[in-house]
């Protein structure tokens, strides 16, 4: 019975897997395609890809998500380890009152965050364009900051901060040299997310952009409209930068630990 529940296990797993995988796999292959065609293959070829590099929207597009997911994933980190540690000094009910408005955005449909940031830029007849577009990104990244960080603060000793600063710390130091380099990995994983959900998002932008200003996700909707492979390229390169990405968070952790070992073996 229990041979029989993990291989049942196994097989979902790989057909979740599957799903999750095959359609970027086909289209990655069709990116190749030499045809307009987006489910015969006529033969490889980089044809997508140079249109790709010669279509200037569709680079400005690019250009525009790759600065606004970084700036707004700056701002957004340091707003929320701020935010995270002034809440964790914080009295009880301040800091469940903060944090359950913090679950309000995080939990309300994209849809509705979309209209109210569309209305409010409206209200205060702010020119909609990359600036509100930056404004609205910064503002739904923070709180998954504030959540990713604030489980590591919990796991701390209260009076850390105190206990360097009675050892002749400033507040500065306590901070910097002491709080932050323990909640780093809630504060990288925090970072990560933010990027993610800046990088891919859609909803939220299309009603907070104006002026022509697009990102990589309005153009790709804009040209999903007609059949055009060269959203098989650009979305093939958003993959592949992603994963780059990924690769380097997780070797980066792993040589570090090598290193530390080889130093702590050197020393012994």
């Amino acid at each position: 019975m229990k041979k029989e529940k993990r291989i049942f296990g196994k097989a979902l797993m790989i057909l979740s897997l599957l799903f999750f995988y095959i359609p970027i796999l086909y289209m990655i292959v069709f990116s190749f395609n030499s045809g307009r065609s987006l489910t015969n293959f006529e033969g490889f070829s980089l044809t997508w890809y140079e249109h790709m590099f010669k279509n200037r929207d569709m680079m400005e597009s690019l250009y525009t998500t790759i600065t606004i997911a970084l700036i707004a994933t700056l701002v957004a980190t340091l707003l929320g380890t701020i935010s995270a540690i002034g809440l964790s000094k914080s009295r009880k009910f301040l800091k469940s009152f903060v944090l359950q408005l913090n679950d309000f955005p995080i939990m309300n449909p994209e849809i509705v965050t979309a209209i109210g940031f569309m209305l409010l830029f409206i209200t205060f007849h702010i020119e909609r364009g990359f600036m509100t577009m930056l404004l609205a990104h910064i503002a739904f990244c923070t709180p998954y900051v504030i959540l990713s960080i604030m489980p590591k603060i919990r796991s701390l000793d209260p009076n850390l901060a105190d206990a360097a600063m009675d050892l002749g710390a400033t507040p500065w130091q306590a901070l910097t040299k002491v709080l932050v380099p323990q909640i780093m990995p809630g504060i990288f994983s925090g970072a990560l997310i933010a990027f993610t959900m800046s990088f891919d998002d859609f909803i939220i932008s299309y009603f907070v952009t104006g002026g022509g200003v697009k990102n990589l996700s309005i153009m790709v909707y804009t040209m999903s409209k007609r059949i055009n492979p060269s959203i098989n390229a650009i979305s093939t390169l958003v993959v592949v930068l992603i994963t780059i990405v990924l690769v380097i968070i997780n070797v980066i952790p792993i040589i570090r630990e090598r290193k530390e070992k080889k130093h702590e073996k050197n020393i012994n």
